[in-house]
């Protein structure tokens, strides 16, 4: 392991840690099976025996995956995700939250896989009353099939923060204000799924799923859930409390350190950027491009 690697490795830690306060509102117990539900093919979906870790499997019969018991609106999610190894073009792990409305809302992580030898691409998304077009993605900075690493959300009534072992890899500020669509009324809940994205997710669907090189596992472990759950009452979860800490004004915008890494991912590991897309839009980008992300 580099240097480099384990000093951004131990940044990492520090802004994780700038997020983490002495007011208790996690309500994840820790076991997959208390916490999740299996939500498609029971028969590709592993579980230990103390509900720690849930594995996903892909092959030619299907994918899987699990959704979270309850909904919630706002806070923070933390899943530890181990992807699929080696010669994986064509698969796609999701990590996401979804209002599942016909305007949904979603804040989306989805893992393109890639054949052996080259980079995973890390996609991001936002869908806001129904509206997605939002991708970014990167390439990581690490192997990510060897060793579990921490994918977070932010998401509160000012900001969406991605990150990846605690460093900010993608904003999404709210302007609703200035007529952006933005997450802020439906509750979500937490979904996981490995499954067949050949027809786009690895060279916009050249590289095809080797069914030889399968099946295809990714592996999920301690997650945390420090959110506010969906009693049917979006004041509780809007306001400003001890309890709902991501809305208080400290978590408002990004800390200069963070700042300073998220300019680094950009910088350094972002290969596409729908706010530069300009033949995509037609010269119109959407109004959010032209507008502060902090």
């Amino acid at each position: 392991m580099s240097t480099t690697f384990k000093f951004v490795v131990f940044i990492g830690l520090l802004i994780t840690n700038t997020f983490q306060v002495s007011f208790s509102s996690v309500i994840s117990t820790g076991d997959f099976n208390k916490d999740f539900s299996v939500a498609w093919s029971p028969g590709h979906v592993y579980t230990t025996a103390d509900g720690g870790t849930r594995s996903l499997k892909l092959d030619q019969e299907s994918g899987s995956g699990f959704a979270s018991n309850q909904m919630f609106l706002f806070g923070q999610i933390d899943m530890q995700i181990k992807l699929v190894p080696g010669h994986s073009a064509g698969t796609v792990v999701a990590f996401y939250l979804s209002s599942d409305q016909p305007k949904r809302d979603e804040i989306d992580f989805e893992f393109l896989g890639n054949v052996s030898g080259q980079p995973y691409i890390l996609q991001t998304n936002v869908y806001a009353d129904g509206n997605d077009d939002r991708e970014e993605r990167i390439y990581l900075w690490f192997d990510p099939t060897k060793n579990f690493h921490t994918y977070s959300v932010l998401w509160n009534l000012h900001q969406i923060v991605f990150m990846v072992d605690g460093i900010p890899i993608r904003l999404y500020r709210n302007h609703a204000d200035k007529g952006v669509a933005y997450p802020r009324w439906q509750p979500m809940s937490i979904k996981a799924s490995l499954w067949n994205g050949d027809s786009w997710a690895t060279r916009g669907g050249k590289d095809k799923i080797d069914w030889s090189k399968g099946p295809f596992i990714a592996s999920f472990r301690n997650y945390k859930i420090d959110a506010c759950p969906w009693n049917g009452n979006p004041r509780f979860c809007r306001a400003e409390s001890s309890t709902n800490w991501w809305n208080k004004e400290r978590y408002s915008s990004l800390t200069s350190t963070q700042r300073r890494w998220f300019k680094w991912v950009r910088l350094h590991h972002m290969i596409y950027d729908y706010c530069q897309d300009n033949k995509r839009f037609q010269n119109n980008l959407p109004k959010e491009c032209s507008l502060p992300k902090y």
